[in-house]
């Protein structure tokens, strides 16, 4: 069999993931951007939802979220194999990432891997809600 390396159709952040009887997907609260009240704080859940099309052969995915500076990894997934018998299959992979400590506001960056080569990297703009007129401080590590 010759092997081609698929195209990443997509790659969705998401708050959950279900699975309906049919085999269907749904995506539930998905985003580009986090709005916290104070910082550092915990996510605790997040979603990573790839779906790999046009390819043939065994892959390997890896999936990670860097920090503002471009470089740091925040958090990385881990190795998911991606098996496309024919250039006519997809994939769909579910990732779930536990407890992510954000420290900082500013642009975290998410990347898709298979086998090692950039697919996508696209921005997670991390930000600090204004401050309201009056507001009491109260508990802060919540979202």
């Amino acid at each position: 069999m010759e092997k081609f390396s698929p195209d990443l159709q997509s790659a969705l952040l998401c708050d959950d993931v279900r699975q309906e009887r049919n085999g269907k997907f749904m995506l539930i609260g998905l985003f580009d951007a986090i709005v916290l009240q104070s910082l550092p704080v915990r996510y605790p859940r997040l979603f990573m939802v790839t779906r790999w099309c046009s390819g043939q052969g065994d892959f390997t995915q890896k999936s990670r979220i860097l920090k503002p500076d471009g470089t740091s990894v925040l958090v990385e997934g881990q190795s998911i194999p991606v098996r496309l018998p024919n250039s006519e299959a997809t994939a769909t992979n579910v990732e779930v990432f536990l407890n992510v400590e954000f420290q900082t506001a500013g642009p975290h960056w998410v990347e898709v891997l298979i086998d090692g080569d950039l697919k996508i990297r696209y921005p997670l703009r991390v930000s600090l809600a204004p401050k309201q007129p009056g507001q009491q401080p109260g508990p802060e590590n919540f979202i």
